[in-house]
């Protein structure tokens, strides 16, 4: 059980946030904001109301209100490397050194990065290392052990961080190392601070909801007949079995055409609902997370990570009105091969454990009850337009000189 919960809202429970207003006749309810109900209120005139959902997904809150604390002091911190980056190396033993010695914490690392020969030929550091807790990546299950994360890197780093946690995540500090920095809003320069600060239980942070994918493959094979004398027949019928596949996304899920030269052709269905066939190089399921990833590139627009949605984009479609769109998040997506589709079509999870899809296969997606919870450097909304200035150059242009009333007569 992890050590750590959002004021009034606990990893997307069921809890109602409620604000209140001081008026001349007391105490007020003002609105109570829900993932699925429209805000700031649910009843319509004097008798229509809305019938109450029991298996909502959660309750939401405003986002400047949202703020970590621990029920437990933390005493053990995940520490993410970008691997093969000798820029990192000095941060990252810097770092271990002052989680280990200074604040007594477990620190655990991923076995392939102590591999690495400039730390494992780093005799001062071996000291340090002997103190780690280590782990494989799709071996050792950390789930229950980590009480939060600190990414040394580029986003990759926390998108690694999501993948290595298929249900609750501990709270991720994220540290802009990396070459692009939208998800990583920390400088190393004041990192002892920064974390003392963490671990004393003061920060904003904004939750970051995922996507549950799940694969459906089907396996035709033809099952081989025998005659009386004993010889094998090769024309025999066939029978097919099911392999199911499970992830959680952080960015987007990303069917393409592959290495194939014709248009991707698949269905697209809403709730069981066919709503559209996708003929193009492929399309995109994100988060508003991944909005600003892949999916900004391709034309859509730029969610804030506390929307409740999921996004819809064509990549290059061969319609000049297939535009992207945004659907409630909680819906249910299925993607599946059309039955004219002249070649397979591939699969991405934030851009890992690329595979093909063929006939019969099929790609469920929903949203995730296990966000990750990313910390903050100010605020969700501060950092999130930050981001947008800083790494996308948003609206960055040449302003107009200034037009005196004399340049107004001509």
């Amino acid at each position: 059980m992890h050590f750590y919960h959002l004021s009034t809202l606990v990893k997307y429970s069921t809890v109602k946030v409620q604000y209140w207003v001081k008026g001349h006749r007391g105490l007020h309810h003002l609105r109570t904001q829900s993932l699925h109900g429209p805000s700031p209120v649910t009843t319509f005139g004097p008798k229509a109301c809305m019938l109450q959902n029991p298996h909502a997904v959660m309750h939401i809150q405003d986002p400047a209100s949202q703020r970590l604390t621990w029920n437990k002091p933390p005493k053990s911190v995940l520490v993410i490397k970008k691997i093969r980056d000798a820029s990192l190396l000095q941060p990252f033993k810097e770092l271990c050194v002052f989680l280990t010695e200074v604040k007594n914490m477990i620190v655990y690392v991923e076995k392939k990065v102590l591999e690495d020969p400039a730390i494992s030929g780093d005799e001062n550091f071996g000291a340090i290392t002997k103190k780690f807790c280590t782990f494989r990546e799709d071996l050792d299950d950390i789930s229950n052990r980590v009480d939060f994360i600190i990414c040394l890197g580029g986003d990759g780093t926390l998108l690694y961080a999501s993948s290595l946690f298929q249900e609750s995540v501990p709270p991720v500090m994220a540290f802009h190392l990396g070459s692009l920095g939208f998800l990583t809003p920390f400088k190393f320069d004041t990192y002892q601070s920064q974390v003392t600060q963490i671990i004393e239980g003061n920060a904003a942070i904004v939750l970051r909801s995922r996507l549950k994918v799940r694969v459906l493959k089907e396996n035709w094979e033809k099952k081989a007949r025998v005659d009386e004398k004993g010889i094998i027949l090769t024309n025999g019928d066939v029978e097919s079995s099911s392999k199911a596949m499970q992830y959680q996304v952080l960015n987007e899920v990303v069917v393409d055409r592959g290495p194939s030269s014709y248009l991707s052709n698949v269905d697209l269905f809403l709730d069981g609902h066919l709503i559209t066939t996708v003929q193009g190089d492929g399309v995109i399921v994100s988060t508003p997370t991944g909005s600003t990833a892949y999916a900004v590139a391709a034309g859509a627009s730029m969610i804030h990570p506390n929307v409740p949605a999921i996004m819809i984009t064509p990549i290059c479609p061969h319609s000049l009105s297939f535009r992207p769109i945004v659907v409630p998040a909680g819906v249910e997506l299925k993607i599946m091969l059309s039955r004219d589709a002249r070649n397979t079509a591939w699969v991405s999870f934030d851009g890992r454990k690329r595979q093909e899809i063929c006939h019969g296969d099929s790609i469920t997606i929903t949203t995730s009850c296990f966000p990750v919870p990313s910390i903050c450097f100010r605020d969700p909304v501060n950092d999130w337009f930050e981001s947008l200035a800083q790494c996308l150059h948003w609206n960055v242009r040449k302003k107009q000189n200034y037009l005196s009333s004399e340049d107004e007569e001509f």
